[in-house]
Protein backbone atom coordinates (compact mmCIF):
# COMPACT_ATOMS: atom_id res chain seq x y z
CA UNK A 1 0.00 0.00 0.00
CA UNK A 2 1.39 3.45 -0.88
CA UNK A 3 2.70 5.38 2.10
CA UNK A 4 0.13 8.14 1.85
CA UNK A 5 -2.74 5.67 1.95
CA UNK A 6 -1.30 4.16 5.15
CA UNK A 7 -1.82 7.42 7.07
CA UNK A 8 -4.97 7.84 9.07
CA UNK A 9 -7.57 10.05 7.45
CA UNK A 10 -7.51 13.55 8.92
CA UNK A 11 -10.51 13.91 11.28
CA UNK A 12 -11.62 10.55 9.92
CA UNK A 13 -12.59 12.00 6.53
CA UNK A 14 -12.05 9.15 4.11
CA UNK A 15 -14.32 10.63 1.47
CA UNK A 16 -15.28 14.28 1.49
CA UNK A 17 -18.07 16.03 -0.38
CA UNK A 18 -15.71 16.43 -3.35
CA UNK A 19 -14.73 12.76 -3.16
CA UNK A 20 -11.32 13.21 -1.57
CA UNK A 21 -9.53 11.61 1.32
CA UNK A 22 -8.09 14.11 3.79
CA UNK A 23 -4.61 13.44 5.07
CA UNK A 24 -2.14 15.33 7.21
CA UNK A 25 0.69 16.83 5.21
CA UNK A 26 2.91 16.58 8.30
CA UNK A 27 3.29 12.83 8.83
CA UNK A 28 4.16 11.51 12.27
CA UNK A 29 7.77 10.92 11.27
CA UNK A 30 8.18 14.67 10.60
CA UNK A 31 6.75 15.90 13.90
CA UNK A 32 10.25 16.00 15.42
CA UNK A 33 11.42 18.06 12.44
CA UNK A 34 8.76 20.67 13.16
CA UNK A 35 9.84 20.87 16.79
CA UNK A 36 13.51 21.27 15.77
CA UNK A 37 12.61 24.08 13.37
CA UNK A 38 10.61 25.94 15.99
CA UNK A 39 13.33 25.65 18.61
CA UNK A 40 16.45 26.33 16.54
CA UNK A 41 15.07 29.20 14.47
CA UNK A 42 12.59 30.64 16.99
CA UNK A 43 9.74 30.18 14.53
CA UNK A 44 6.04 30.23 15.36
CA UNK A 45 4.77 26.68 15.74
CA UNK A 46 2.40 26.97 12.78
CA UNK A 47 5.24 28.09 10.48
CA UNK A 48 7.46 25.26 11.70
CA UNK A 49 4.72 22.72 11.02
CA UNK A 50 4.11 24.08 7.52
CA UNK A 51 7.83 23.98 6.70
CA UNK A 52 8.25 20.47 8.08
CA UNK A 53 5.25 19.32 6.08
CA UNK A 54 7.14 20.37 2.97
CA UNK A 55 10.32 18.59 4.01
CA UNK A 56 12.26 21.77 4.81
CA UNK A 57 14.88 21.10 7.50
CA UNK A 58 16.68 23.48 9.90
CA UNK A 59 19.69 23.81 7.55
CA UNK A 60 17.54 24.76 4.55
CA UNK A 61 14.94 26.87 6.34
CA UNK A 62 16.81 30.23 6.41
CA UNK A 63 17.33 30.22 2.64
CA UNK A 64 13.76 29.00 2.12
CA UNK A 65 12.28 31.77 4.26
CA UNK A 66 14.45 34.47 2.65
CA UNK A 67 15.19 33.37 -0.94
CA UNK A 68 18.00 35.53 -2.32
CA UNK A 69 18.68 35.69 -6.03
CA UNK A 70 22.40 36.32 -5.60
CA UNK A 71 22.67 32.98 -3.80
CA UNK A 72 20.44 31.04 -6.20
CA UNK A 73 21.34 32.53 -9.59
CA UNK A 74 23.61 30.14 -11.54
CA UNK A 75 26.22 31.03 -14.12
CA UNK A 76 24.10 31.14 -17.31
CA UNK A 77 27.02 29.60 -19.19
CA UNK A 78 26.34 26.23 -17.56
CA UNK A 79 23.46 25.76 -20.03
CA UNK A 80 24.40 24.22 -23.35
CA UNK A 81 24.61 26.66 -26.27
CA UNK A 82 24.23 29.66 -23.94
CA UNK A 83 27.68 31.09 -24.67
CA UNK A 84 27.16 30.71 -28.41
CA UNK A 85 23.78 32.41 -28.21
CA UNK A 86 25.17 35.27 -26.10
CA UNK A 87 28.12 35.75 -28.45
CA UNK A 88 25.91 35.93 -31.56
CA UNK A 89 23.50 38.39 -29.96
CA UNK A 90 26.34 40.60 -28.70
CA UNK A 91 27.74 40.72 -32.24
CA UNK A 92 24.30 41.61 -33.60
CA UNK A 93 23.98 44.45 -31.14
CA UNK A 94 27.46 45.75 -31.93
CA UNK A 95 26.82 45.62 -35.68
CA UNK A 96 23.41 47.30 -35.43
CA UNK A 97 21.64 44.23 -36.81
CA UNK A 98 17.91 43.77 -36.22
CA UNK A 99 17.04 41.07 -33.69
CA UNK A 100 13.55 39.60 -33.99
CA UNK A 101 11.96 38.04 -30.92
CA UNK A 102 9.42 35.38 -31.91
CA UNK A 103 7.13 34.73 -28.96
CA UNK A 104 4.08 32.77 -27.92
CA UNK A 105 0.64 34.11 -27.08
CA UNK A 106 0.43 32.81 -23.50
CA UNK A 107 1.75 34.61 -20.40
CA UNK A 108 5.08 32.78 -20.32
CA UNK A 109 5.65 33.60 -23.98
CA UNK A 110 4.51 37.21 -23.64
CA UNK A 111 6.68 37.89 -20.59
CA UNK A 112 9.67 36.19 -22.24
CA UNK A 113 9.28 38.30 -25.38
CA UNK A 114 8.73 41.50 -23.39
CA UNK A 115 11.78 40.81 -21.22
CA UNK A 116 14.11 40.37 -24.18
CA UNK A 117 12.60 43.33 -26.04
CA UNK A 118 13.16 45.57 -23.02
CA UNK A 119 16.69 44.27 -22.52
CA UNK A 120 17.77 44.61 -26.16
CA UNK A 121 16.24 48.10 -26.45
CA UNK A 122 17.79 49.04 -23.12
CA UNK A 123 21.29 48.31 -24.42
CA UNK A 124 20.73 50.20 -27.66
CA UNK A 125 19.66 47.37 -29.94
CA UNK A 126 17.20 47.19 -32.84
CA UNK A 127 14.35 44.85 -31.96
CA UNK A 128 11.33 43.48 -33.82
CA UNK A 129 8.64 41.60 -31.91
CA UNK A 130 6.52 38.92 -33.54
CA UNK A 131 3.65 37.03 -31.90
CA UNK A 132 1.87 34.50 -34.16
CA UNK A 133 -1.91 34.51 -34.49
CA UNK A 134 -3.35 31.52 -32.61
CA UNK A 135 -6.03 30.82 -35.22
CA UNK A 136 -4.20 31.59 -38.48
CA UNK A 137 -0.67 30.45 -37.63
CA UNK A 138 -0.96 28.17 -34.63
CA UNK A 139 1.70 27.62 -32.01
CA UNK A 140 5.40 28.18 -32.54
CA UNK A 141 7.62 29.25 -35.42
CA UNK A 142 6.30 28.81 -38.95
CA UNK A 143 8.34 29.11 -42.13
CA UNK A 144 6.35 31.98 -43.77
CA UNK A 145 6.73 34.16 -40.67
CA UNK A 146 10.44 33.44 -40.29
CA UNK A 147 11.13 34.16 -43.96
CA UNK A 148 9.09 37.37 -43.74
CA UNK A 149 11.18 38.50 -40.79
CA UNK A 150 14.29 37.77 -42.84
CA UNK A 151 12.93 39.79 -45.77
CA UNK A 152 12.16 42.70 -43.44
CA UNK A 153 15.78 42.84 -42.33
CA UNK A 154 16.07 40.60 -39.28
CA UNK A 155 19.51 39.00 -39.01
CA UNK A 156 18.78 36.93 -35.90
CA UNK A 157 15.54 35.48 -34.58
CA UNK A 158 15.18 34.43 -30.95
CA UNK A 159 12.22 32.13 -30.34
CA UNK A 160 10.92 32.21 -26.77
CA UNK A 161 8.70 29.58 -25.14
CA UNK A 162 8.58 27.74 -28.46
CA UNK A 163 10.76 26.27 -31.19
CA UNK A 164 12.09 23.07 -29.65
CA UNK A 165 10.01 20.88 -32.01
CA UNK A 166 9.94 23.24 -35.03
CA UNK A 167 12.20 21.15 -37.28
CA UNK A 168 10.81 22.11 -40.70
CA UNK A 169 10.40 25.89 -40.09
CA UNK A 170 13.90 26.19 -38.66
CA UNK A 171 15.32 24.21 -41.56
CA UNK A 172 13.69 26.69 -43.94
CA UNK A 173 15.15 29.58 -41.95
CA UNK A 174 18.64 28.09 -42.03
CA UNK A 175 18.42 27.56 -45.78
CA UNK A 176 17.47 31.23 -46.16
CA UNK A 177 20.54 32.29 -44.15
CA UNK A 178 18.63 33.36 -41.04
CA UNK A 179 20.26 32.67 -37.66
CA UNK A 180 17.75 31.28 -35.16
CA UNK A 181 18.31 30.95 -31.42
CA UNK A 182 15.77 28.79 -29.60
CA UNK A 183 15.01 29.73 -25.98
CA UNK A 184 12.54 27.18 -24.67
CA UNK A 185 11.74 24.94 -21.72
CA UNK A 186 9.41 22.36 -23.23
CA UNK A 187 10.43 18.72 -23.40
CA UNK A 188 12.88 18.08 -26.24
CA UNK A 189 13.35 15.03 -28.44
CA UNK A 190 16.68 13.30 -29.07
CA UNK A 191 16.96 15.03 -32.44
CA UNK A 192 17.10 18.80 -32.05
CA UNK A 193 15.90 21.23 -34.74
CA UNK A 194 18.53 22.93 -36.94
CA UNK A 195 19.20 26.18 -35.08
CA UNK A 196 22.28 28.27 -34.41
CA UNK A 197 21.81 27.68 -30.67
CA UNK A 198 19.24 25.86 -28.55
CA UNK A 199 19.08 27.01 -24.93
CA UNK A 200 16.69 24.72 -23.10
CA UNK A 201 17.22 23.13 -19.66
CA UNK A 202 15.05 20.22 -20.85
CA UNK A 203 17.30 19.16 -23.71
CA UNK A 204 17.94 15.46 -23.27
CA UNK A 205 21.72 16.07 -23.32
CA UNK A 206 21.47 18.87 -20.74
CA UNK A 207 22.98 18.42 -17.26
CA UNK A 208 21.56 21.59 -15.72
CA UNK A 209 19.77 21.14 -12.37
CA UNK A 210 17.37 23.91 -13.37
CA UNK A 211 14.97 21.85 -15.47
CA UNK A 212 11.90 23.39 -13.87
CA UNK A 213 12.45 26.92 -15.15
CA UNK A 214 9.69 28.61 -17.10
CA UNK A 215 10.71 30.02 -20.48
CA UNK A 216 10.86 33.51 -18.98
CA UNK A 217 13.44 32.28 -16.47
CA UNK A 218 15.57 30.92 -19.32
CA UNK A 219 15.15 34.25 -21.16
CA UNK A 220 16.38 36.11 -18.07
CA UNK A 221 19.48 33.92 -17.93
CA UNK A 222 20.08 34.71 -21.62
CA UNK A 223 19.86 38.44 -20.84
CA UNK A 224 22.39 37.96 -18.01
CA UNK A 225 24.74 36.10 -20.38
CA UNK A 226 24.46 38.70 -23.15
CA UNK A 227 24.92 41.51 -20.63
CA UNK A 228 28.12 39.88 -19.36
CA UNK A 229 29.44 39.50 -22.89
CA UNK A 230 28.68 43.15 -23.68
CA UNK A 231 30.46 44.23 -20.50
CA UNK A 232 33.50 42.18 -21.48
CA UNK A 233 33.46 43.76 -24.94
CA UNK A 234 33.49 47.28 -23.47
CA UNK A 235 29.96 48.06 -24.63
CA UNK A 236 29.18 50.00 -21.47
CA UNK A 237 32.20 52.27 -21.65
CA UNK A 238 30.04 54.92 -23.32
CA UNK A 239 26.52 53.95 -22.22
CA UNK A 240 24.83 52.94 -18.94
CA UNK A 241 24.44 49.29 -18.03
CA UNK A 242 20.80 48.17 -17.73
CA UNK A 243 19.20 47.23 -14.43
CA UNK A 244 18.41 43.56 -14.98
CA UNK A 245 16.69 43.27 -11.62
CA UNK A 246 14.00 45.61 -12.94
CA UNK A 247 12.95 42.77 -15.29
CA UNK A 248 12.11 40.40 -12.44
CA UNK A 249 8.46 41.49 -12.33
CA UNK A 250 8.08 39.92 -15.78
CA UNK A 251 9.94 36.81 -14.63
CA UNK A 252 7.64 36.45 -11.63
CA UNK A 253 4.47 36.83 -13.70
CA UNK A 254 5.52 34.30 -16.34
CA UNK A 255 6.86 31.81 -13.80
CA UNK A 256 3.69 31.78 -11.70
CA UNK A 257 1.33 31.65 -14.68
CA UNK A 258 3.18 28.75 -16.30
CA UNK A 259 2.59 26.75 -13.10
CA UNK A 260 6.18 25.58 -12.66
CA UNK A 261 7.41 24.57 -9.18
CA UNK A 262 8.19 27.51 -6.91
CA UNK A 263 11.31 25.97 -5.48
CA UNK A 264 14.99 26.85 -5.76
CA UNK A 265 15.73 29.44 -8.43
CA UNK A 266 12.07 29.86 -9.39
CA UNK A 267 11.27 30.69 -5.78
CA UNK A 268 13.94 33.38 -5.70
CA UNK A 269 12.76 34.80 -9.05
CA UNK A 270 9.18 35.14 -7.80
CA UNK A 271 10.06 36.44 -4.33
CA UNK A 272 12.20 39.24 -5.77
CA UNK A 273 9.86 39.85 -8.70
CA UNK A 274 6.91 40.46 -6.38
CA UNK A 275 8.92 43.25 -4.75
CA UNK A 276 9.47 44.88 -8.16
CA UNK A 277 5.76 44.56 -8.99
CA UNK A 278 4.97 46.33 -5.72
CA UNK A 279 6.99 49.32 -6.95
CA UNK A 280 4.69 49.60 -10.02
CA UNK A 281 7.66 50.29 -12.30
CA UNK A 282 5.98 49.17 -15.52
CA UNK A 283 3.03 51.10 -16.84
CA UNK A 284 1.40 47.99 -18.26
CA UNK A 285 1.45 45.98 -15.05
CA UNK A 286 0.24 48.97 -13.05
CA UNK A 287 -2.67 49.52 -15.44
CA UNK A 288 -3.51 45.81 -15.38
CA UNK A 289 -3.58 45.80 -11.58
CA UNK A 290 -5.95 48.76 -11.68
CA UNK A 291 -8.46 47.19 -14.09
CA UNK A 292 -8.29 43.94 -12.09
CA UNK A 293 -9.12 45.97 -8.96
CA UNK A 294 -6.12 44.60 -7.14
CA UNK A 295 -6.20 46.08 -3.65
CA UNK A 296 -3.17 45.80 -1.44
CA UNK A 297 0.09 43.91 -2.04
CA UNK A 298 0.38 41.62 -5.05
CA UNK A 299 0.98 37.92 -4.38
CA UNK A 300 1.16 34.76 -6.44
CA UNK A 301 -2.62 34.35 -6.26
CA UNK A 302 -3.10 37.75 -7.90
CA UNK A 303 -0.54 36.95 -10.61
CA UNK A 304 -2.14 33.61 -11.41
CA UNK A 305 -5.82 34.52 -11.15
CA UNK A 306 -6.12 38.27 -11.77
CA UNK A 307 -3.25 39.52 -13.94
CA UNK A 308 -2.29 36.39 -15.87
CA UNK A 309 -5.73 35.62 -17.35
CA UNK A 310 -6.02 39.17 -18.66
CA UNK A 311 -2.59 39.04 -20.32
CA UNK A 312 -3.68 35.72 -21.84
CA UNK A 313 -7.01 37.04 -23.10
CA UNK A 314 -5.59 38.78 -26.16
CA UNK A 315 -3.96 35.63 -27.46
CA UNK A 316 -6.99 33.50 -26.66
CA UNK A 317 -9.89 35.47 -28.14
CA UNK A 318 -8.48 38.77 -29.40
CA UNK A 319 -5.29 40.18 -30.87
CA UNK A 320 -2.34 37.89 -30.20
CA UNK A 321 0.16 40.66 -29.47
CA UNK A 322 -1.94 42.70 -27.02
CA UNK A 323 -0.33 41.09 -23.99
CA UNK A 324 3.24 41.75 -25.08
CA UNK A 325 2.32 45.29 -26.17
CA UNK A 326 0.99 45.96 -22.69
CA UNK A 327 4.17 44.61 -21.08
CA UNK A 328 6.49 46.66 -23.29
CA UNK A 329 4.82 50.07 -23.31
CA UNK A 330 6.05 52.88 -21.08
CA UNK A 331 3.15 55.17 -21.97
CA UNK A 332 0.60 55.20 -19.11
CA UNK A 333 -2.25 56.28 -21.42
CA UNK A 334 -1.54 53.49 -23.90
CA UNK A 335 -1.18 51.03 -21.03
CA UNK A 336 -4.59 51.98 -19.64
CA UNK A 337 -6.18 51.60 -23.07
CA UNK A 338 -4.66 48.14 -23.69
CA UNK A 339 -5.44 46.98 -20.15
CA UNK A 340 -9.09 47.96 -20.60
CA UNK A 341 -9.26 46.03 -23.89
CA UNK A 342 -7.69 42.98 -22.27
CA UNK A 343 -10.14 43.20 -19.37
CA UNK A 344 -13.07 43.23 -21.82
CA UNK A 345 -11.57 40.35 -23.80
CA UNK A 346 -11.14 38.40 -20.58
CA UNK A 347 -14.87 38.70 -19.88
CA UNK A 348 -15.56 37.52 -23.43
CA UNK A 349 -13.16 34.63 -22.89
CA UNK A 350 -14.99 33.64 -19.71
CA UNK A 351 -18.32 33.45 -21.56
CA UNK A 352 -16.86 31.34 -24.38
CA UNK A 353 -15.08 29.13 -21.88
CA UNK A 354 -18.31 28.49 -19.97
CA UNK A 355 -20.09 27.34 -23.14
CA UNK A 356 -17.28 24.98 -24.17
CA UNK A 357 -16.90 23.63 -20.64
CA UNK A 358 -20.60 22.84 -20.42
CA UNK A 359 -20.53 21.00 -23.75
CA UNK A 360 -17.32 19.11 -22.90
CA UNK A 361 -18.59 18.06 -19.48
CA UNK A 362 -21.88 16.83 -20.93
CA UNK A 363 -19.99 14.86 -23.59
CA UNK A 364 -17.78 13.15 -21.01
CA UNK A 365 -20.65 12.35 -18.65
CA UNK A 366 -22.86 11.05 -21.48
CA UNK A 367 -20.06 8.82 -22.73
CA UNK A 368 -19.41 7.65 -19.17
CA UNK A 369 -15.61 7.98 -19.30
CA UNK A 370 -14.12 5.94 -16.47
CA UNK A 371 -10.58 5.44 -17.74
CA UNK A 372 -7.33 7.17 -16.92
CA UNK A 373 -7.96 10.09 -19.31
CA UNK A 374 -10.90 12.40 -19.98
CA UNK A 375 -11.02 13.48 -23.61
CA UNK A 376 -13.53 15.82 -25.27
CA UNK A 377 -13.81 17.05 -28.85
CA UNK A 378 -16.10 19.61 -30.43
CA UNK A 379 -16.69 21.05 -33.87
CA UNK A 380 -16.38 24.81 -33.82
CA UNK A 381 -15.08 25.09 -30.28
CA UNK A 382 -12.85 28.13 -29.87
CA UNK A 383 -9.23 26.91 -29.72
CA UNK A 384 -8.34 29.86 -27.51
CA UNK A 385 -10.14 28.43 -24.47
CA UNK A 386 -9.44 24.70 -24.75
CA UNK A 387 -6.44 24.87 -22.42
CA UNK A 388 -8.51 26.46 -19.67
CA UNK A 389 -11.35 24.00 -20.26
CA UNK A 390 -8.88 21.10 -20.02
CA UNK A 391 -7.73 22.51 -16.69
CA UNK A 392 -11.32 22.70 -15.43
CA UNK A 393 -12.00 19.12 -16.54
CA UNK A 394 -8.86 17.93 -14.78
CA UNK A 395 -10.08 19.57 -11.57
CA UNK A 396 -13.58 18.14 -11.91
CA UNK A 397 -12.68 14.57 -12.82
CA UNK A 398 -9.31 14.35 -11.00
CA UNK A 399 -7.64 12.89 -14.09
CA UNK A 400 -5.50 14.14 -16.97
CA UNK A 401 -7.73 15.89 -19.51
CA UNK A 402 -7.47 16.76 -23.20
CA UNK A 403 -9.79 19.02 -25.18
CA UNK A 404 -9.78 19.23 -28.99
CA UNK A 405 -11.35 22.01 -31.06
CA UNK A 406 -12.19 20.67 -34.53
CA UNK A 407 -12.45 22.70 -37.71
CA UNK A 408 -11.52 22.26 -41.36
CA UNK A 409 -10.50 18.64 -40.93
CA UNK A 410 -7.96 19.53 -38.22
CA UNK A 411 -8.18 19.29 -34.46
CA UNK A 412 -6.24 21.67 -32.22
CA UNK A 413 -5.82 20.12 -28.80
CA UNK A 414 -4.66 21.11 -25.36
CA UNK A 415 -4.12 18.94 -22.30
CA UNK A 416 -3.54 19.33 -18.58
CA UNK A 417 -2.03 16.66 -16.42
CA UNK A 418 -2.85 15.22 -13.01
CA UNK A 419 -1.66 12.51 -10.64
CA UNK A 420 1.99 12.97 -11.61
CA UNK A 421 1.55 11.96 -15.27
CA UNK A 422 4.08 13.45 -17.72
CA UNK A 423 1.61 14.58 -20.36
CA UNK A 424 4.21 16.33 -22.52
CA UNK A 425 6.15 13.09 -22.92
CA UNK A 426 2.95 11.23 -23.83
CA UNK A 427 2.10 13.78 -26.55
CA UNK A 428 5.63 13.62 -27.97
CA UNK A 429 5.35 9.81 -28.06
CA UNK A 430 2.06 10.15 -29.96
CA UNK A 431 3.73 12.40 -32.50
CA UNK A 432 6.57 9.95 -32.92
CA UNK A 433 3.95 7.27 -33.58
CA UNK A 434 2.63 9.34 -36.47
CA UNK A 435 -0.66 10.21 -34.76
CA UNK A 436 -0.09 13.99 -34.72
CA UNK A 437 0.78 16.72 -37.16
CA UNK A 438 2.75 18.33 -34.36
CA UNK A 439 2.74 18.50 -30.61
CA UNK A 440 4.79 18.89 -27.46
CA UNK A 441 4.75 20.26 -23.96
CA UNK A 442 6.02 19.56 -20.49
CA UNK A 443 4.96 17.43 -17.54
CA UNK A 444 1.90 19.45 -16.56
CA UNK A 445 0.58 20.64 -19.92
CA UNK A 446 0.76 19.90 -23.63
CA UNK A 447 -0.60 21.06 -26.97
CA UNK A 448 -1.04 19.28 -30.28
CA UNK A 449 -2.54 19.37 -33.76
CA UNK A 450 -4.20 16.24 -35.12
CA UNK A 451 -6.06 15.24 -38.28
CA UNK A 452 -9.70 14.49 -37.44
CA UNK A 453 -9.34 10.96 -38.76
CA UNK A 454 -6.68 10.26 -36.13
CA UNK A 455 -8.54 11.62 -33.09
CA UNK A 456 -9.95 8.27 -31.94
CA UNK A 457 -6.57 6.57 -32.32
CA UNK A 458 -4.93 9.43 -30.43
CA UNK A 459 -7.42 9.12 -27.57
CA UNK A 460 -6.77 5.39 -27.28
CA UNK A 461 -2.99 5.85 -27.43
CA UNK A 462 -2.90 8.54 -24.76
CA UNK A 463 -5.35 6.69 -22.51
CA UNK A 464 -3.28 3.49 -22.69
CA UNK A 465 -0.02 5.33 -22.01
CA UNK A 466 -1.46 7.25 -19.08
CA UNK A 467 -3.08 4.13 -17.64
CA UNK A 468 0.32 2.45 -17.73
CA UNK A 469 1.89 5.37 -15.90
CA UNK A 470 -0.81 5.20 -13.23
CA UNK A 471 -0.79 1.43 -12.82
CA UNK A 472 1.43 1.40 -9.73
CA UNK A 473 0.35 4.72 -8.25
CA UNK A 474 -2.35 5.66 -5.78
CA UNK A 475 -5.27 6.94 -7.85
CA UNK A 476 -7.39 8.01 -4.88
CA UNK A 477 -7.78 11.80 -4.89
CA UNK A 478 -6.62 13.30 -1.64
CA UNK A 479 -6.40 16.67 0.02
CA UNK A 480 -3.31 17.51 2.07
CA UNK A 481 -4.02 19.29 5.34
CA UNK A 482 -1.53 21.38 7.32
CA UNK A 483 -3.53 21.36 10.55
CA UNK A 484 -6.79 22.41 12.18
CA UNK A 485 -7.80 25.86 13.43
CA UNK A 486 -10.68 27.48 15.24
CA UNK A 487 -12.44 30.33 13.49
CA UNK A 488 -11.10 32.78 16.07
CA UNK A 489 -7.52 31.78 15.15
CA UNK A 490 -7.97 32.98 11.55
CA UNK A 491 -6.65 36.49 12.10
CA UNK A 492 -4.64 38.97 10.02
CA UNK A 493 -1.69 38.18 12.28
CA UNK A 494 -1.92 34.49 11.34
CA UNK A 495 -1.99 35.35 7.65
CA UNK A 496 1.03 37.61 8.08
CA UNK A 497 2.93 34.82 9.86
CA UNK A 498 2.08 32.29 7.15
CA UNK A 499 3.24 34.68 4.43
CA UNK A 500 6.78 34.03 5.68
CA UNK A 501 6.54 30.64 3.96
CA UNK A 502 5.58 32.17 0.59
CA UNK A 503 5.63 32.70 -2.27
CA UNK A 504 3.17 29.86 -2.79
CA UNK A 505 2.58 27.74 -5.84
CA UNK A 506 3.41 24.34 -7.28
CA UNK A 507 6.13 22.73 -5.16
CA UNK A 508 5.28 25.00 -2.22
CA UNK A 509 1.50 24.84 -1.86
CA UNK A 510 -0.33 27.46 0.11
CA UNK A 511 -1.14 26.12 3.60
CA UNK A 512 -4.51 24.46 3.93
CA UNK A 513 -6.33 24.12 7.24
CA UNK A 514 -9.46 22.40 8.48
CA UNK A 515 -12.00 24.25 10.62
CA UNK A 516 -13.81 21.49 12.53
CA UNK A 517 -17.50 21.48 13.36
CA UNK A 518 -18.52 24.87 12.08
CA UNK A 519 -21.96 26.00 10.99
CA UNK A 520 -22.98 28.22 8.10
CA UNK A 521 -24.79 31.18 9.65
CA UNK A 522 -25.67 32.71 6.28
CA UNK A 523 -24.97 31.87 2.65
CA UNK A 524 -25.85 33.23 -0.77
CA UNK A 525 -24.81 32.92 -4.39
CA UNK A 526 -22.57 35.62 -5.86
CA UNK A 527 -20.95 36.17 -9.24
CA UNK A 528 -20.50 33.19 -11.51
CA UNK A 529 -21.58 30.19 -9.41
CA UNK A 530 -19.71 31.17 -6.24
CA UNK A 531 -21.10 30.64 -2.74
CA UNK A 532 -20.38 33.35 -0.17
CA UNK A 533 -21.06 32.49 3.44
CA UNK A 534 -20.48 33.49 7.03
CA UNK A 535 -19.35 30.85 9.48
CA UNK A 536 -19.79 30.38 13.21
CA UNK A 537 -18.51 27.82 15.73
CA UNK A 538 -19.30 26.81 19.30
CA UNK A 539 -16.47 28.99 20.67
CA UNK A 540 -18.07 32.15 19.38
CA UNK A 541 -15.77 32.51 16.39
CA UNK A 542 -16.96 34.20 13.21
CA UNK A 543 -15.39 34.19 9.74
CA UNK A 544 -16.32 35.23 6.21
CA UNK A 545 -15.76 32.60 3.52
CA UNK A 546 -16.26 31.88 -0.17
CA UNK A 547 -16.33 28.72 -2.28
CA UNK A 548 -15.58 29.47 -5.92
CA UNK A 549 -17.48 27.68 -8.73
CA UNK A 550 -19.31 25.55 -6.17
CA UNK A 551 -22.93 26.16 -7.12
CA UNK A 552 -24.54 22.93 -8.44
CA UNK A 553 -21.93 20.80 -6.66
CA UNK A 554 -22.27 18.79 -3.42
CA UNK A 555 -19.99 21.32 -1.71
CA UNK A 556 -22.16 24.25 -2.74
CA UNK A 557 -25.34 22.40 -1.77
CA UNK A 558 -23.98 21.74 1.73
CA UNK A 559 -23.03 25.39 2.21
CA UNK A 560 -26.44 26.59 1.01
CA UNK A 561 -28.33 24.05 3.11
CA UNK A 562 -30.43 25.87 5.71
CA UNK A 563 -30.70 23.05 8.25
CA UNK A 564 -27.60 24.25 10.08
CA UNK A 565 -25.78 20.91 10.01
CA UNK A 566 -22.21 21.09 11.32
CA UNK A 567 -19.42 20.73 8.78
CA UNK A 568 -15.68 20.25 8.76
CA UNK A 569 -14.43 22.86 6.25
CA UNK A 570 -11.05 22.72 4.51
CA UNK A 571 -9.49 25.70 2.80
CA UNK A 572 -6.98 28.52 2.75
CA UNK A 573 -7.04 31.66 4.89
CA UNK A 574 -6.25 34.79 2.93
CA UNK A 575 -6.06 38.49 3.55
CA UNK A 576 -9.02 40.44 2.22
CA UNK A 577 -8.30 44.12 1.63
CA UNK A 578 -11.42 46.30 1.76
CA UNK A 579 -11.40 50.09 2.01
CA UNK A 580 -7.97 50.09 3.60
CA UNK A 581 -8.88 47.47 6.19
CA UNK A 582 -7.15 44.10 6.18
CA UNK A 583 -9.50 41.30 7.11
CA UNK A 584 -9.40 37.53 6.68
CA UNK A 585 -11.47 35.34 4.42
CA UNK A 586 -11.53 31.56 4.16
CA UNK A 587 -11.44 30.19 0.63
CA UNK A 588 -13.34 26.93 1.05
CA UNK A 589 -12.07 24.04 -1.04
CA UNK A 590 -13.80 21.05 0.53
CA UNK A 591 -16.15 19.94 3.28
CA UNK A 592 -17.31 16.87 5.13
CA UNK A 593 -20.20 16.26 7.55
CA UNK A 594 -19.12 16.65 11.18
CA UNK A 595 -20.29 13.29 12.48
CA UNK A 596 -21.95 13.40 15.87
CA UNK A 597 -22.48 17.18 15.86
Amino acid sequence: MPAERSREAFLGVGRSLTGKRWQARLADDRAALALALAQRLSLPEVVARVLAGRGVGPEDAPAFLEPRLREQLPDPGHLKDMEGAASRLARALAAGETIAVFGDYDVDGATSAALLQRFFCGVGGKVRLYIPDRIKEGYGPNAPALLRLKAEGAAVVVTVDCGITAHAPLAAAREAGLDVIVVDHHVAEPKLPPALAIVNPNRLDETSPHRQLAAVGVAFLLAVAVNRRLRQDGWYAVRPEPDLLALLDLVALGTVCDVVPLTGLNRAFVAQGLKVIGERRKAGLAALADVARLNGPCGTYHLGYLLGPRVNAGGRVGEADLGVRLLTTDDPAEAREIAARLDALNRERQAIEAEVLMAATAQIETRGDTGALVFATGEGWHPGVIGIVASRLRERFERPACVVAVGGGIGKGSGRSALGVDLGAAVIAARQEGLLINGGGHKNAAGFTVETGQIDALREFLAARIAGALENSDKTPHLDIDGSLSLAAATPDLVAVLEQVGPFGVGNPEPRFVFPSVRVARADIVGEKHVRCFLADQRGGRLAAIAFRSVETPLGAALLDRTGAALHLAGRVRADEWRGERRVQLQIEDAAPAQGD
